[in-house]
């Protein structure tokens, strides 16, 4: 009902945007993804079509990112991440919230295609800029941490030193957040998980 309202109105409208945002969202969250996508490209298009500000047109990728995600179409997800870390990385410099949430999907994303090296690369770059400008206890810290430490123990190639500093990452990790949310907190469970499975694999190494 929200998008046929705007439909009609001319492409700059701004709350026709909105609308054509608030579709793909609405059909995302019943599982229409097909439809989803082709609601996020068209968002996409128009955006540039009209010549969107930049963070308007981040936003809309990440949003198609989301929807590729939910299609299991992880090579298009790691194209944009890739992208939209780029272009919020230039648009708002290192030190800001949007920057480093973007690194960690990218990040996050270069880890389900098994590109340890380069998700390493990145965290060892971005981690200590948000443990300067968020904070050691803010969760987005918190989750770069452990995906570092994933990647460092599930590289085959890494070295013993490597899972040690993937367990102690973890550990500090673990101990923080247990600290911060409590130990019922899902965020919590999911380090204990990733602490354990650390520690595993360090003992059949060593």
């Amino acid at each position: 009902a929200c998008w046929k309202t705007y439909v009609g109105r001319p492409e700059t409208d701004q709350p026709r945007l909105a609308a054509m945002t608030q579709l793909g969202n609405g059909l995302s969250a019943v599982g229409r993804h097909e439809d989803a996508l082709s609601a996020r490209e068209a968002e996409l298009s128009m955006k540039r079509r009209v010549g969107a500000p930049e963070h308007q047109v981040l936003i809309a990728q990440g949003n198609l990112a989301c929807t590729y995600d939910d299609l299991g179409r992880v090579a298009e997800v790691l194209s944009l991440r890739q992208e939209v870390y780029s272009g919020t990385l230039k648009l708002h410099g290192e030190e800001h919230y949007d920057t480093l949430r973007e690194a960690y999907n990218y990040a996050s994303s270069l880890m389900i295609l098994s590109r340890f090296e380069e998700a390493k690369s990145l965290l060892r770059k971005m981690i200590p800029v948000a443990r300067r400008f968020l904070g050691e206890s803010h969760d987005l810290t918190l989750h770069m941490n452990k995906v570092y430490a994933v990647a460092l123990f599930e590289d085959d190639g890494s070295t013993l030193e490597d899972l040690r500093e993937a367990v102690a990452t973890l550990e500090d990790a673990t101990q923080t957040a247990r600290r911060v949310f409590g130990a019922a907190h899902p965020l919590v469970v999911t380090f204990d998980c990733a602490l354990e499975a650390s520690r595993a694999t360090l003992r059949a190494r060593e």
